[in-house]
Protein backbone atom coordinates (compact mmCIF):
# COMPACT_ATOMS: atom_id res chain seq x y z
CA UNK A 1 0.00 0.00 0.00
CA UNK A 2 1.37 3.24 -1.31
CA UNK A 3 2.12 5.66 1.47
CA UNK A 4 1.61 9.33 1.15
CA UNK A 5 4.58 11.81 0.97
CA UNK A 6 4.99 14.46 3.12
CA UNK A 7 5.69 17.91 1.76
CA UNK A 8 9.24 19.62 2.32
CA UNK A 9 7.70 22.53 2.27
CA UNK A 10 7.14 22.40 5.56
CA UNK A 11 10.27 21.72 6.49
CA UNK A 12 11.67 24.22 5.00
CA UNK A 13 9.28 26.36 6.08
CA UNK A 14 10.34 25.60 9.75
CA UNK A 15 13.82 26.07 9.10
CA UNK A 16 13.49 29.66 7.83
CA UNK A 17 11.27 30.30 10.46
CA UNK A 18 14.13 28.96 12.89
CA UNK A 19 16.92 30.46 11.25
CA UNK A 20 15.07 34.09 11.45
CA UNK A 21 17.03 36.54 14.35
CA UNK A 22 14.11 37.64 16.57
CA UNK A 23 13.49 41.60 17.08
CA UNK A 24 15.08 43.26 20.07
CA UNK A 25 12.97 43.78 23.01
CA UNK A 26 13.63 47.04 24.43
CA UNK A 27 15.37 47.17 28.13
CA UNK A 28 12.68 47.74 31.11
CA UNK A 29 14.98 50.79 32.75
CA UNK A 30 15.01 49.45 36.79
CA UNK A 31 13.27 51.83 39.01
CA UNK A 32 12.98 52.15 43.25
CA UNK A 33 11.26 54.27 45.97
CA UNK A 34 12.81 55.72 48.84
CA UNK A 35 10.78 52.86 50.99
CA UNK A 36 13.14 50.48 48.58
CA UNK A 37 16.43 52.21 49.22
CA UNK A 38 15.61 52.34 52.92
CA UNK A 39 15.69 48.31 53.08
CA UNK A 40 18.43 48.19 50.65
CA UNK A 41 20.85 50.53 52.65
CA UNK A 42 19.35 48.92 56.09
CA UNK A 43 20.60 50.09 59.78
CA UNK A 44 23.65 51.93 60.70
CA UNK A 45 25.44 54.60 61.90
CA UNK A 46 23.37 57.34 60.02
CA UNK A 47 20.30 55.85 62.18
CA UNK A 48 22.33 55.62 65.55
CA UNK A 49 23.61 59.68 64.86
CA UNK A 50 20.12 60.67 64.16
CA UNK A 51 18.67 58.78 67.15
CA UNK A 52 21.15 60.55 69.27
CA UNK A 53 20.64 63.91 68.02
CA UNK A 54 16.92 63.64 68.12
CA UNK A 55 17.08 61.88 71.90
CA UNK A 56 19.00 65.22 72.85
CA UNK A 57 16.34 67.28 71.48
CA UNK A 58 13.87 65.46 73.31
CA UNK A 59 16.40 66.03 76.27
CA UNK A 60 15.98 69.89 75.80
CA UNK A 61 12.55 69.88 75.46
CA UNK A 62 11.90 67.83 78.61
CA UNK A 63 13.87 70.58 80.68
CA UNK A 64 12.33 73.43 79.06
CA UNK A 65 8.77 71.65 80.27
CA UNK A 66 9.70 70.73 83.53
CA UNK A 67 11.65 73.82 84.52
CA UNK A 68 8.21 75.29 85.79
CA UNK A 69 7.68 72.22 88.12
CA UNK A 70 11.38 73.78 90.12
CA UNK A 71 11.01 77.19 89.12
CA UNK A 72 7.77 77.93 90.57
CA UNK A 73 8.95 78.23 94.28
CA UNK A 74 10.83 81.00 93.49
CA UNK A 75 8.77 82.63 90.95
CA UNK A 76 5.77 82.55 93.51
CA UNK A 77 8.14 84.36 96.11
CA UNK A 78 10.01 86.55 94.13
CA UNK A 79 6.78 88.05 92.37
CA UNK A 80 4.45 87.50 94.90
CA UNK A 81 1.99 85.34 92.91
CA UNK A 82 -1.53 84.01 93.90
CA UNK A 83 -1.75 80.23 93.09
CA UNK A 84 -3.64 80.91 89.73
CA UNK A 85 -0.95 83.07 88.92
CA UNK A 86 1.38 79.98 89.27
CA UNK A 87 -0.68 77.93 87.38
CA UNK A 88 -1.23 80.00 84.27
CA UNK A 89 2.15 80.01 83.64
CA UNK A 90 2.04 76.32 82.93
CA UNK A 91 -1.52 76.93 81.04
CA UNK A 92 0.11 78.97 78.61
CA UNK A 93 3.13 77.30 77.87
CA UNK A 94 1.13 73.84 76.71
CA UNK A 95 -0.68 76.46 74.79
CA UNK A 96 1.56 77.59 72.76
CA UNK A 97 2.80 73.95 72.50
CA UNK A 98 -0.68 72.92 71.61
CA UNK A 99 -1.34 75.46 68.61
CA UNK A 100 1.87 75.49 66.83
CA UNK A 101 2.21 72.00 66.73
CA UNK A 102 -0.48 72.10 64.61
CA UNK A 103 0.42 75.37 62.95
CA UNK A 104 4.25 73.64 62.55
CA UNK A 105 2.94 70.22 60.95
CA UNK A 106 1.25 72.17 58.34
CA UNK A 107 3.97 74.25 57.58
CA UNK A 108 6.61 71.16 57.62
CA UNK A 109 4.41 69.18 54.97
CA UNK A 110 4.95 72.47 52.68
CA UNK A 111 8.02 73.56 53.27
CA UNK A 112 9.85 70.75 54.56
CA UNK A 113 10.30 69.12 58.19
CA UNK A 114 14.38 69.80 58.26
CA UNK A 115 13.51 74.07 57.85
CA UNK A 116 10.56 73.93 60.58
CA UNK A 117 12.87 71.90 62.84
CA UNK A 118 15.83 74.11 63.04
CA UNK A 119 13.12 77.32 63.00
CA UNK A 120 11.84 75.64 65.92
CA UNK A 121 14.51 75.00 67.81
CA UNK A 122 15.88 78.56 67.36
CA UNK A 123 13.21 79.86 68.50
CA UNK A 124 12.62 77.65 72.02
CA UNK A 125 16.44 78.28 72.00
CA UNK A 126 16.08 82.37 71.82
CA UNK A 127 12.87 82.60 73.78
CA UNK A 128 14.03 80.37 76.72
CA UNK A 129 17.67 82.43 77.12
CA UNK A 130 15.13 85.46 77.26
CA UNK A 131 13.02 84.56 80.24
CA UNK A 132 16.10 84.50 82.61
CA UNK A 133 15.93 88.15 81.98
CA UNK A 134 12.10 88.56 82.75
CA UNK A 135 11.68 91.97 84.46
CA UNK A 136 7.73 90.87 85.66
CA UNK A 137 5.40 88.32 85.91
CA UNK A 138 3.30 89.27 82.87
CA UNK A 139 6.85 88.88 80.70
CA UNK A 140 7.99 85.68 82.59
CA UNK A 141 4.67 84.34 81.02
CA UNK A 142 4.84 85.66 77.60
CA UNK A 143 8.15 84.10 77.14
CA UNK A 144 7.54 81.11 78.76
CA UNK A 145 4.17 80.86 76.26
CA UNK A 146 6.47 81.22 73.14
CA UNK A 147 8.84 78.66 74.55
CA UNK A 148 6.16 76.27 74.56
CA UNK A 149 5.82 77.55 70.45
CA UNK A 150 8.93 76.49 69.94
CA UNK A 151 9.57 73.47 71.57
CA UNK A 152 6.22 72.11 69.63
CA UNK A 153 8.10 71.44 66.85
CA UNK A 154 10.41 67.89 67.37
CA UNK A 155 10.04 65.21 68.66
CA UNK A 156 9.20 63.57 72.44
CA UNK A 157 11.95 61.39 73.13
CA UNK A 158 14.44 60.90 76.13
CA UNK A 159 12.10 62.51 78.36
CA UNK A 160 13.19 60.84 81.33
CA UNK A 161 16.71 61.99 80.90
CA UNK A 162 16.01 65.52 80.42
CA UNK A 163 14.08 65.44 83.17
CA UNK A 164 16.53 64.48 85.67
CA UNK A 165 18.73 66.51 84.27
CA UNK A 166 16.59 69.77 85.54
CA UNK A 167 16.00 68.29 88.69
CA UNK A 168 19.61 67.91 89.03
CA UNK A 169 20.54 71.43 88.13
CA UNK A 170 17.57 72.92 89.96
CA UNK A 171 19.16 71.18 93.30
CA UNK A 172 22.81 73.10 92.67
CA UNK A 173 22.01 76.14 90.83
CA UNK A 174 18.84 77.82 92.63
CA UNK A 175 20.42 77.78 96.26
CA UNK A 176 23.48 79.07 95.07
CA UNK A 177 23.25 81.52 92.07
CA UNK A 178 19.48 81.34 91.49
CA UNK A 179 16.92 80.55 89.10
CA UNK A 180 17.76 82.34 86.51
CA UNK A 181 20.67 81.11 85.62
CA UNK A 182 19.39 77.45 85.83
CA UNK A 183 16.89 79.17 82.96
CA UNK A 184 20.13 80.12 81.24
CA UNK A 185 21.96 76.61 81.88
CA UNK A 186 19.12 74.70 80.98
CA UNK A 187 18.92 76.75 77.36
CA UNK A 188 22.74 75.54 76.70
CA UNK A 189 22.10 72.30 75.51
CA UNK A 190 19.16 73.53 73.10
CA UNK A 191 21.86 76.19 71.07
CA UNK A 192 24.26 73.39 71.51
CA UNK A 193 22.22 71.30 69.45
CA UNK A 194 21.45 73.66 66.39
CA UNK A 195 25.40 72.55 65.23
CA UNK A 196 24.20 69.43 65.18
CA UNK A 197 21.45 70.01 62.74
CA UNK A 198 23.49 70.23 59.64
CA UNK A 199 24.09 66.31 60.16
CA UNK A 200 20.05 65.93 59.44
CA UNK A 201 19.11 66.14 55.82
CA UNK A 202 15.86 66.51 54.74
CA UNK A 203 13.62 63.97 54.45
CA UNK A 204 14.22 62.07 51.33
CA UNK A 205 10.39 61.33 51.60
CA UNK A 206 9.89 64.85 51.53
CA UNK A 207 11.81 65.65 48.43
CA UNK A 208 10.41 63.27 46.58
CA UNK A 209 6.76 64.39 47.12
CA UNK A 210 7.94 67.48 46.06
CA UNK A 211 9.28 66.24 43.00
CA UNK A 212 12.65 67.08 44.08
CA UNK A 213 14.23 63.51 43.46
CA UNK A 214 17.77 64.71 43.07
CA UNK A 215 17.64 65.95 46.83
CA UNK A 216 16.04 62.82 47.73
CA UNK A 217 18.56 60.59 45.68
CA UNK A 218 21.65 62.86 47.33
CA UNK A 219 20.02 62.09 50.72
CA UNK A 220 20.10 58.12 50.40
CA UNK A 221 23.65 58.01 49.17
CA UNK A 222 24.61 60.04 51.97
CA UNK A 223 22.71 57.54 54.03
CA UNK A 224 24.18 54.45 52.07
CA UNK A 225 27.62 55.95 52.48
CA UNK A 226 27.52 57.23 56.15
CA UNK A 227 26.24 52.92 56.72
CA UNK A 228 29.14 51.63 54.42
CA UNK A 229 26.38 50.56 52.64
CA UNK A 230 24.93 50.09 48.51
CA UNK A 231 22.42 51.93 47.15
CA UNK A 232 19.49 49.70 44.69
CA UNK A 233 20.00 49.80 41.23
CA UNK A 234 17.70 52.31 38.87
CA UNK A 235 16.21 55.29 39.10
CA UNK A 236 14.45 56.80 41.76
CA UNK A 237 11.01 57.32 41.52
CA UNK A 238 7.81 58.91 43.38
CA UNK A 239 5.71 56.39 44.42
CA UNK A 240 1.68 56.37 44.03
CA UNK A 241 0.10 58.64 46.66
CA UNK A 242 -2.17 56.44 48.80
CA UNK A 243 -5.34 58.11 49.80
CA UNK A 244 -4.65 60.42 53.16
CA UNK A 245 -7.05 59.87 55.87
CA UNK A 246 -9.37 62.77 56.68
CA UNK A 247 -10.84 64.37 60.36
CA UNK A 248 -14.57 63.28 59.10
CA UNK A 249 -13.01 59.28 58.53
CA UNK A 250 -12.48 59.51 62.49
CA UNK A 251 -15.93 59.93 62.74
CA UNK A 252 -17.18 57.46 60.47
CA UNK A 253 -19.88 54.85 62.07
CA UNK A 254 -17.20 52.11 62.02
CA UNK A 255 -14.10 54.20 64.04
CA UNK A 256 -16.71 56.62 66.04
CA UNK A 257 -17.12 55.06 69.49
CA UNK A 258 -13.37 53.87 69.35
CA UNK A 259 -12.02 57.73 68.41
CA UNK A 260 -14.22 59.09 71.21
CA UNK A 261 -13.13 56.77 73.81
CA UNK A 262 -9.85 57.18 73.06
CA UNK A 263 -9.89 60.56 72.80
CA UNK A 264 -11.62 60.38 76.65
CA UNK A 265 -8.29 58.42 78.03
CA UNK A 266 -5.86 60.60 76.10
CA UNK A 267 -6.86 63.67 77.59
CA UNK A 268 -7.68 61.96 80.88
CA UNK A 269 -3.84 60.34 81.22
CA UNK A 270 -2.79 63.78 80.17
CA UNK A 271 -4.07 65.51 82.85
CA UNK A 272 -3.16 62.62 85.66
CA UNK A 273 0.54 62.79 84.13
CA UNK A 274 1.29 66.49 84.49
CA UNK A 275 -1.04 66.51 87.49
CA UNK A 276 1.04 64.24 89.55
CA UNK A 277 4.55 66.38 88.26
CA UNK A 278 2.85 69.54 89.33
CA UNK A 279 1.10 68.09 91.99
CA UNK A 280 4.72 66.51 93.66
CA UNK A 281 5.93 69.85 93.58
CA UNK A 282 2.90 71.47 95.39
CA UNK A 283 3.68 68.84 98.71
CA UNK A 284 6.94 69.14 98.71
CA UNK A 285 6.50 72.93 98.43
CA UNK A 286 3.50 73.73 100.36
CA UNK A 287 3.92 70.39 103.26
CA UNK A 288 -0.48 69.31 102.43
CA UNK A 289 0.71 65.80 103.57
CA UNK A 290 1.41 65.52 106.94
CA UNK A 291 4.32 63.93 108.25
CA UNK A 292 6.58 64.53 105.06
CA UNK A 293 8.65 67.42 106.23
CA UNK A 294 8.89 68.89 110.08
CA UNK A 295 10.92 72.01 109.58
CA UNK A 296 11.14 73.82 106.43
CA UNK A 297 9.36 77.24 106.00
CA UNK A 298 11.40 79.66 105.28
CA UNK A 299 10.04 83.15 105.80
CA UNK A 300 10.95 85.37 102.79
CA UNK A 301 10.92 89.42 102.96
CA UNK A 302 10.03 90.75 99.49
CA UNK A 303 10.39 94.98 98.99
CA UNK A 304 6.86 96.15 97.20
CA UNK A 305 6.09 99.15 94.91
CA UNK A 306 6.03 101.42 97.97
CA UNK A 307 9.74 100.77 99.27
CA UNK A 308 7.87 98.46 102.55
CA UNK A 309 8.62 95.53 103.32
CA UNK A 310 6.19 93.06 102.65
CA UNK A 311 7.04 88.76 104.21
CA UNK A 312 6.69 86.18 101.52
CA UNK A 313 6.55 83.12 103.42
CA UNK A 314 7.98 80.47 101.04
CA UNK A 315 8.80 76.59 100.91
CA UNK A 316 11.75 76.71 99.47
CA UNK A 317 12.85 72.69 98.01
CA UNK A 318 15.48 71.62 100.34
CA UNK A 319 18.09 68.87 99.01
CA UNK A 320 15.77 66.11 100.17
CA UNK A 321 12.62 67.02 98.30
CA UNK A 322 15.44 67.31 94.70
CA UNK A 323 15.43 63.67 95.78
CA UNK A 324 11.74 62.69 96.16
CA UNK A 325 11.66 64.44 92.76
CA UNK A 326 14.17 62.68 91.46
CA UNK A 327 13.52 59.47 92.81
CA UNK A 328 9.75 59.29 91.43
CA UNK A 329 10.74 60.35 87.80
CA UNK A 330 12.82 57.54 88.10
CA UNK A 331 9.80 55.82 88.52
CA UNK A 332 8.78 56.43 85.02
CA UNK A 333 10.52 53.42 83.93
CA UNK A 334 9.95 50.72 87.09
CA UNK A 335 6.79 49.04 85.40
CA UNK A 336 7.94 49.22 81.74
CA UNK A 337 9.01 45.21 81.68
CA UNK A 338 5.33 44.33 83.63
CA UNK A 339 3.73 46.90 81.36
CA UNK A 340 4.99 45.36 77.85
CA UNK A 341 4.09 41.75 79.61
CA UNK A 342 0.48 42.84 80.70
CA UNK A 343 0.19 44.63 77.07
CA UNK A 344 1.04 41.54 75.39
CA UNK A 345 -0.94 38.76 77.81
CA UNK A 346 -3.77 40.77 78.85
CA UNK A 347 -4.39 43.20 75.96
CA UNK A 348 -3.94 46.17 75.50
CA UNK A 349 -7.78 47.64 76.58
CA UNK A 350 -7.25 45.03 80.18
CA UNK A 351 -3.82 46.17 80.75
CA UNK A 352 -4.51 49.81 80.59
CA UNK A 353 -7.81 49.60 82.36
CA UNK A 354 -5.55 48.11 84.94
CA UNK A 355 -3.07 50.60 85.53
CA UNK A 356 -5.77 53.34 84.86
CA UNK A 357 -7.72 51.76 87.88
CA UNK A 358 -4.32 51.68 90.03
CA UNK A 359 -4.09 55.25 89.41
CA UNK A 360 -6.97 56.63 90.61
CA UNK A 361 -6.02 54.21 93.89
CA UNK A 362 -2.77 55.55 94.41
CA UNK A 363 -4.04 59.04 93.65
CA UNK A 364 -6.25 58.96 96.75
CA UNK A 365 -3.94 57.17 98.99
CA UNK A 366 -1.57 60.38 98.64
CA UNK A 367 -4.18 61.43 101.45
CA UNK A 368 -2.89 59.02 103.93
CA UNK A 369 -0.76 60.83 106.68
CA UNK A 370 2.95 59.42 105.92
CA UNK A 371 6.52 59.89 106.41
CA UNK A 372 8.61 61.27 103.87
CA UNK A 373 9.60 58.02 102.66
CA UNK A 374 6.39 56.96 102.39
CA UNK A 375 5.30 59.99 100.14
CA UNK A 376 8.50 59.09 98.11
CA UNK A 377 6.96 55.68 97.63
CA UNK A 378 3.47 56.71 96.68
CA UNK A 379 4.92 59.74 93.96
CA UNK A 380 7.65 56.90 92.67
CA UNK A 381 4.27 54.06 92.12
CA UNK A 382 2.14 57.39 90.49
CA UNK A 383 4.65 58.12 88.32
CA UNK A 384 5.32 54.68 87.06
CA UNK A 385 1.28 54.24 86.63
CA UNK A 386 0.76 57.28 84.59
CA UNK A 387 4.06 56.66 82.25
CA UNK A 388 2.55 53.11 81.72
CA UNK A 389 -0.54 54.62 80.61
CA UNK A 390 0.77 56.68 78.24
CA UNK A 391 2.85 54.02 76.93
CA UNK A 392 -0.38 51.49 76.54
CA UNK A 393 -2.78 54.13 74.55
CA UNK A 394 -0.05 55.04 72.55
CA UNK A 395 0.33 51.74 71.05
CA UNK A 396 -3.30 51.29 71.09
CA UNK A 397 -3.85 54.03 68.92
CA UNK A 398 -0.99 53.63 66.67
CA UNK A 399 -2.79 49.84 65.75
CA UNK A 400 -6.28 50.71 65.89
CA UNK A 401 -6.59 52.64 63.03
CA UNK A 402 -5.78 51.82 59.73
CA UNK A 403 -2.83 53.46 57.75
CA UNK A 404 -4.63 56.21 56.19
CA UNK A 405 -6.39 56.85 58.93
CA UNK A 406 -3.26 56.16 61.70
CA UNK A 407 -1.24 59.62 61.70
CA UNK A 408 -4.48 61.51 61.87
CA UNK A 409 -5.46 59.43 64.53
CA UNK A 410 -2.39 60.02 66.54
CA UNK A 411 -2.26 64.09 65.56
CA UNK A 412 -5.81 64.41 66.90
CA UNK A 413 -5.04 62.54 70.17
CA UNK A 414 -2.00 64.61 70.84
CA UNK A 415 -3.54 68.29 70.52
CA UNK A 416 -6.17 66.49 73.27
CA UNK A 417 -3.45 65.46 75.12
CA UNK A 418 -2.60 69.17 75.42
CA UNK A 419 -6.01 70.26 76.63
CA UNK A 420 -5.34 67.96 79.56
CA UNK A 421 -1.83 69.33 80.53
CA UNK A 422 -3.40 72.69 80.50
CA UNK A 423 -6.46 71.74 82.79
CA UNK A 424 -4.13 70.21 85.30
CA UNK A 425 -2.05 72.80 86.61
CA UNK A 426 -5.37 74.67 87.96
CA UNK A 427 -6.21 71.32 89.77
CA UNK A 428 -2.20 70.88 91.06
CA UNK A 429 -1.61 74.32 91.87
CA UNK A 430 -5.30 76.01 92.67
CA UNK A 431 -7.91 73.71 93.87
CA UNK A 432 -5.56 71.32 96.07
CA UNK A 433 -4.00 74.30 97.78
CA UNK A 434 -7.71 74.59 98.87
CA UNK A 435 -9.12 71.22 98.85
CA UNK A 436 -6.44 69.01 98.50
CA UNK A 437 -8.94 65.75 99.08
CA UNK A 438 -11.24 67.40 96.47
CA UNK A 439 -8.55 68.02 94.11
CA UNK A 440 -7.23 63.89 94.48
CA UNK A 441 -10.60 62.86 94.43
CA UNK A 442 -11.04 64.75 91.24
CA UNK A 443 -8.13 63.13 89.44
CA UNK A 444 -8.98 59.85 90.81
CA UNK A 445 -12.41 60.15 88.66
CA UNK A 446 -10.95 60.66 86.14
CA UNK A 447 -8.73 57.61 86.19
CA UNK A 448 -11.97 56.04 86.84
CA UNK A 449 -14.03 56.87 83.44
CA UNK A 450 -10.40 56.46 81.79
CA UNK A 451 -10.22 52.80 83.28
CA UNK A 452 -14.23 52.41 82.25
CA UNK A 453 -13.92 53.93 78.70
CA UNK A 454 -10.20 51.38 78.03
CA UNK A 455 -12.46 48.43 79.45
CA UNK A 456 -15.35 48.82 77.20
CA UNK A 457 -13.33 49.63 73.82
CA UNK A 458 -14.94 47.83 70.87
CA UNK A 459 -11.65 46.95 69.51
CA UNK A 460 -8.93 44.72 70.60
CA UNK A 461 -5.65 45.07 68.68
CA UNK A 462 -3.98 42.25 70.66
CA UNK A 463 -2.68 39.81 67.87
CA UNK A 464 -4.27 41.65 65.32
CA UNK A 465 -2.53 43.16 61.92
CA UNK A 466 -2.21 46.32 60.91
CA UNK A 467 -4.84 47.64 59.09
CA UNK A 468 -4.36 48.90 55.68
CA UNK A 469 -7.59 50.38 54.53
CA UNK A 470 -10.52 51.62 56.05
Amino acid sequence: MATKQREPVTIISLQRLSLETPEPQPKESKTFTVEDAVETIGFGRFHIALFLIMGSTGVAEAMEIMLIAVVSPVIRCEWQLENWQVALVTTMVFFGYMVFSILFGLLADRYGRWKILLISFLWGAYFSLLTSFSPSYIWFVFLRTMVGCGVSGHAQVFWLAGSLLIIGLASVVIPTIGWRWLIRIASIPGIILILAFKFIPESARFNVSTGNTQAALATLEHIAKMNRSVMPEGKLVEPILEKRGRFADLLDAKYLRTTLQIWVIWLGISFAYYGVILASAELLERDLVCGSRSESAVAVTVGDTEGSQSPCHCRMFAPSDYQTMIISTVGEIALNPFNILGINFLGRRLSLSITMGCTALFFLLLNICTSSAGLTGFLFVLRALVAANFNTIYIYTAEVYPTTMRALGMGTSGSLCRIGAMVAPFISQVLMSASFLGALCLFSSVCIICAISASTLPIETKGRALQQIK
